[in-house]
């Protein structure tokens, strides 16, 4: 096992360690550069695999972060189809299954998170999860006219992917065991829309079902706990993901629902960062509650941030949670956090877009949510995320009426 020149290294080549590997070099770096990623791809975007991996006419093609010649032009090496199996913090290198070891000045895991398991489900050719670009190809492959698909978890993944299915000509049933589809960080009055949205589009949703046996024997027989009996082409599992935390766990690296990182995205070693899904970090403008967010922007923003202060620059994260999902021709954003509010107000938009205001007792806005066509909400919910950061207590009555702009608000 030799070693090579130290340097910086990140595990994992996803969207936060490709962004986090172009940052260092935007930000002056010029000493080695390793990336590691146990995919054969080149870092590459993931939301597009519910959707346009799906539904695209064309076979579709990874949308990459980093071309092959970016790669090569920014002198940064990347190491794929590799997996990271132990760090040595005391001699302050990372072993790669294939022996090597890579010494490291500042480590980076950026390890991201893997969809969780339903212990009833044996993974096959008609059980699936979509986590990577081979998933999306391999269920894409499945979802032909007339096909039945059956998606378990009625999440963004899992509704996402309900919309292309069926844009696809599949027919489709969503389970959800929860008495709503997106119970986690959605209010009830937007999932109501969205299920409303996929009833109109030809999706069965079933809710608060539980599961009690999945077989597959040529057809997929799914058999819920009130003893109804679903037969499926297909079935896709889509009840969350769990951070990637087992390389800094067996390092003893600090774990809290992930990666324990400050608010400089440090790990409980000075010298390992995390960043993206599989951290946990203290959010400032939440009174330091500690969260971990799945989200595309969170994971650009943090990896960003994790190649700046790798090289010294002690930043905090202040940055809004902000999520979106879209969905036939609707899109949901979500900006803030909602939980710990004590009221909400609401903002009709017209043509059947609205957005909900969350707030505190104190009647400080924590969070705002919003759905419509197109981009109907997109411009108000920046806004909001704007008010958010300034931690503002605006006036309710002028959040709902329509002919208050937000953007006075900003200004008061």
């Amino acid at each position: 096992m030799t070693a090579m020149d130290a340097g910086m290294v990140i595990i994992g080549a996803g969207e936060c360690g490709g962004r986090a590997a172009l940052a260092l070099r935007e930000h002056g770096y010029d000493g080695p550069i390793s990336l590691i990623g146990e995919e054969a791809h080149l870092p590459y975007e993931r939301p597009p695999l519910s959707k346009e991996a799906i539904v695209g006419a064309d076979v579709p093609v990874a949308k990459t972060i980093l071309t092959a010649e970016r790669v090569a032009d920014a002198g940064i090496e990347f190491i794929g189809s590799s997996r990271a199996v132990a760090i040595d913090r005391a001699a302050k290198n990372v072993r790669l299954a294939d022996g090597r070891a890579l010494a490291y000045d500042k480590l980076l895991l950026a390890t991201g998170a893997v969809p969780r398991r339903l212990s009833l489900a044996v993974a096959g050719p008609r059980v699936a999860y979509l986590r990577t670009f081979d998933d999306a190809l391999a269920i894409r492959a499945r979802l032909t006219p007339g096909s039945r698909v059956v998606i378990v978890g009625g999440g963004f993944i899992g509704l996402e992917l309900a919309a292309s299915a069926r844009k696809r000509g599949a027919a489709v049933t969503v389970l959800e065991a929860q008495p709503r589809i997106l119970m986690r960080g959605v209010p009830a009055d937007i999932a109501a829309t969205v299920h409303a949205l996929h009833a109109d589009n030809g999706v069965e949703i079933a809710c608060g079902e539980g599961i009690a046996a999945i077989r597959d024997d040529g057809d997929v027989r799914i058999r819920l706990a009130n003893e109804r009996v679903i037969e499926a082409d297909l079935v896709v599992i889509g009840i969350g993901a769990a951070p990637v935390t087992a390389l800094a766990e067996s390092a003893g690296l600090a774990i809290d629902n992930g990666i324990a990182v400050d608010g400089r995205l440090r790990t409980s070693d000075a010298h390992i960062f995390a960043a993206g899904d599989c951290c946990s970090f203290p959010l400032a403008i939440y009174g330091g509650r500690r969260v971990r967010l799945e989200a595309w922007r969170n994971a650009q923003e943090q990896g960003a941030l994790a190649a700046r202060n790798m090289l010294g620059a002690e930043l905090e994260h202040t940055a809004v949670p902000w999520f979106w999902s879209d969905q036939y021709e609707f899109s949901l954003q979500i900006a803030g956090l909602a939980e710990g509010a004590s009221s909400a107000v609401r903002r009709d938009l017209g043509g059947g877009a609205f957005i909900l205001f969350h707030l505190a007792a104190d009647g400080q806005l924590l969070s705002a949510s919003g759905i419509g066509p197109g981009n109907a909400v997109a411009r108000d919910i920046r806004l909001a995320e704007m008010l958010i950061a300034r931690q503002a207590r605006p006036d309710p009555s002028e959040l709902t009426s329509s002919d208050v702009k937000l953007k006075k608000l900003l200004a008061a």
